[in-house]
């Protein structure tokens, strides 16, 4: 397939990610040792902040105190949608059992973790859709125990709304703490909270990488990276749409990836027009990180078809995959690699940011080619289990017997033998390995 670009990438988004392992995991390994009081000598120099950590009654509702009605109504709202759609989610799995054999009954159970920890990011932006869609979930799941954690500003603490969100989505403890020291003091069960089994949620690089060397010890929701987006558009597309939509995206930092793949070279040469202009219209800040992501990151590409778009958005496995075209149900149907697909002019990347329902933390840097993104099941263990009257033990130990000792595996084998002898005496079975 020939892809004419009209604009390439000067770099990737984790070109300049810098090696952070030792400086991690430095931190980690002494707040591990030193326990609360390194976890607050590190939030007093990283978060500038040496106020309370864990956050009482009193100061949860003085916060939530502060936060204006409208404002409230607006994360009801959005709460209301990610909550009915995570039980919705959570409808999709089911205790199951089946008899395989007469005799030999196996079953399948979700059984959610017992305790979550949700970072939700607080210094650029205050990330109150990030409580929103990590909370809600890990309590539709039915996490035991669910800590809240988020950076606190100097003299300040958490920014008000995401303390409000946090609790009304069902945090039993909402730490003021940010960076590793954060994520550290969930894995570690600090401030007299429990260990948390999963640590989900979006940060910075530290943060990433505080969660890729806990992996293990703690399950996590994903290895995230800068976020990034890709737009599939044909000649019916709005270019004023999709010029604000890149923008959009693109203000989320100087490293975040943006494409433009269409089948209308007019469509594009307009987009890119366009772009520039709707940049210098953001505030400040916001300007500097879209400016710079659109100059170093973004890429605009013609391709001859609706397949080239479909070829393209599989290659790139984007986090977010907005299709605007005439025919977005055969896009539904085709495309295979994508962390959430918006489908339609009308729907946004930022209603599923902010308040659509589906989750927001989803796979980046080309992670959506083998995995999805947050939701109640990454909160949910599938286990099984299994019972086998004595009649029906009879074929599956003989197979056992028989297969472990082709393995060399002698004692496998008498856990079967015995079984024989005991349930079955005086028959005689030929358990030797073939």
């Amino acid at each position: 397939m020939t892809i004419d670009y009209l604009k390439r990438a000067d770099r990737k988004s984790t070109d300049d990610a810098g090696d952070v392992n030792a400086t991690v995991k430095a931190i980690l390994d002494d707040i591990e040792a030193g326990g609360d009081e390194a976890a607050r000598r590190y939030a007093a120099k990283f978060d500038k902040y040496d106020g309370n950590v864990v956050l009482t009654r009193d100061e949860i509702d003085a916060a939530s105190a502060k936060v204006s009605q409208q404002l409230k109504d607006d994360i009801r709202f959005a709460w209301d949608n990610v909550r009915i759609f995570a039980e919705a989610q959570k409808e999709t799995i089911k205790d199951t059992q089946v008899e395989l054999r007469p005799g030999l009954i196996a079953g399948q159970k979700a059984i959610p973790c017992q305790a979550a920890g949700c970072y939700a990011p607080g210094g650029r932006y205050s990330h109150i859709a990030s409580a929103l869609m990590t909370v809600t979930t890990a309590k539709v799941a039915g996490c035991g125990h669910i800590t809240a954690c988020s950076p606190p500003r100097p003299e300040k603490g958490i920014a008000p709304a995401i303390i409000y969100t946090a609790d009304l989505c069902g945090a039993d403890s909402i730490l003021a703490l940010g960076g590793v020291q954060g994520i550290a003091a969930m894995a570690f069960g600090l401030f007299g909270l429990p260990k948390a089994d999963i640590l989900v949620g979006p940060g910075n690089q530290f943060v990433a990488e505080a969660k890729r060397i806990l992996f293990g010890r703690v399950g996590i929701d994903m290895f995230a990276g800068p976020t990034d987006s890709l737009i599939l558009a044909d000649e019916t597309a709005d270019p004023h749409i999709v010029a604000w939509d890149l923008v959009g995206q693109a203000e989320h930092g100087y490293n975040s990836p943006v494409w433009l793949a269409t089948t209308h070279r007019a469509l594009a040469e307009k987009v890119m027009e366009l772009v520039p202009k709707y940049i210098s219209e953001l505030p400040d800040l916001n300007a500097q990180n879209a400016a710079a992501a659109w100059r170093d990151m973004a890429e605009v590409m013609v391709v001859p078809d609706r397949e080239g778009l479909a070829q393209v958005a599989d290659s790139i496995a984007p986090e977010h995959l907005h299709v605007q075209t005439a025919d977005t149900d055969w896009f539904l149907g085709r495309l295979q690699c994508y962390g959430s697909l918006f489908l339609g002019e009308e729907t946004t990347v930022a209603f599923g940011d902010k308040a659509a329902g589906p989750n927001h933390v989803l796979p980046t840097s080309g992670a959506a080619r083998y995995t999805g993104g947050l939701s109640v099941h990454k909160y949910m263990k599938l286990v099984t289990w299994q019972k086998v009257t004595r009649e029906g033990s009879k074929a599956v130990a003989e197979s056992t017997a028989r297969i472990s000792r082709l393995e060399g595996m002698e004692g496998h084998a008498r856990t079967a033998d015995i079984r024989l002898e005991k349930y079955f005496p005086g028959e005689k079975f030929d358990l030797t390995a073939g």
